[in-house]
């Protein structure tokens, strides 16, 4: 049975190996993209977009690397882990946060045209991103703040594996967690649902690629509210779900969402057809709407 599960977790290990590598290379190509040309990173959508693909190489890396650091069974200082932490908490929130803006910029381009240029500025998306980090960091510090009032300082110099539960050691701290969790995933969906019954009104032929890459936002927030109860039936069953959920909602949305949205986008999917070919198509003309 061990050996079982030792294969299991090298399998699980090597599959993700090429999973994240293939991804941040995808990844890092349409960020290249986004640099390559002026129009993409003055314009607000694409500003967001880009947003989104930075916070997505920032996790992939991290989980990736907690996971061979637990796979390998290495020891870290909590001062490190909580670090680590932060961050990983922090930006899963903020691509989901991010792309309900974006969905709130396709609205005020579509249903007040005349206010796009104002609203939808090259300041605004700076001042939205500050926003998006200011909203996604709410959660990681009210669940900290139970945390800090429970340790002592020699806690930091303690070595432990690495993993979310090292900070959530009571059940109503993950209760907490989820309640969250789902708060922000109702915000999201209401804000979602009502700008895009505004848009269907103005424009029926409106298309759907904000609300796909939402979606997987949306579903990331479930993650740690499924586990939590998962992990209250079965240690086995937990890993397995965990591991999933990590394939399914984490390393793919994050590589294929944004592969999507920039293939759909007439602009973007020119200059990265460009860049993918190193420049042999010399004479694509990318058409600025």
């Amino acid at each position: 049975m061990n050996n079982f599960m030792l294969f299991d977790l090298y399998t699980y290990v090597i599959i993700v190996q090429i999973f994240v590598a293939v991804f941040l290379c995808i990844n890092l190509l349409l960020i290249t993209t986004f640099f390559m040309k002026d129009f993409f990173y003055t314009t607000m959508r694409y500003i967001l977009f880009a947003n989104t693909l930075l916070s997505d190489c920032l996790l992939l890396i991290l989980t990736n690397l907690l996971l061979i650091l637990s796979y390998f069974h290495v020891n870290v200082q909590m001062w490190l882990c909580l670090i680590m932490f932060i961050v990983l908490s922090l930006y899963n929130f903020v691509t989901p946060v991010t792309l309900t803006v974006m969905t709130l910029e396709r609205y005020v381009a579509i249903c007040m045209p005349l206010r796009h240029g104002e609203l939808c500025s090259t300041r605004s998306a700076l001042r939205c991103i500050l926003i998006i980090h200011g909203l996604s960091s709410i959660p990681v510090t009210v669940i900290l703040s139970t945390f800090f009032a429970s340790v002592t300082l020699n806690f930091y110099k303690q070595y432990t594996e690495c993993t979310a539960e090292a900070f959530i050691s009571k059940s109503w701290q993950r209760q907490l967690r989820s309640a969250i969790s789902q708060f922000y995933f109702l915000i999201m969906f209401i804000t979602i649902v009502v700008s895009y019954v505004k848009i269907m009104k103005v424009a029926k032929a409106a298309s759907g690629e904000s609300k796909k890459s939402t979606k997987k936002g949306l579903r990331t927030l479930w993650c740690p509210f499924i586990e939590a109860a998962v992990l209250q039936i079965d240690l086995i069953l937990f890993l397995n779900v965990r591991y999933f959920n990590y394939v399914m909602f984490y390393l793919a949305p994050r590589c294929l969402s944004p592969l999507i949205y920039g293939l759909r986008d007439d602009n973007f999917f020119l200059a990265l057809k460009h860049y993918a070919l190193c420049g042999l198509c010399k004479k694509i003309t990318v058409y600025f709407i």
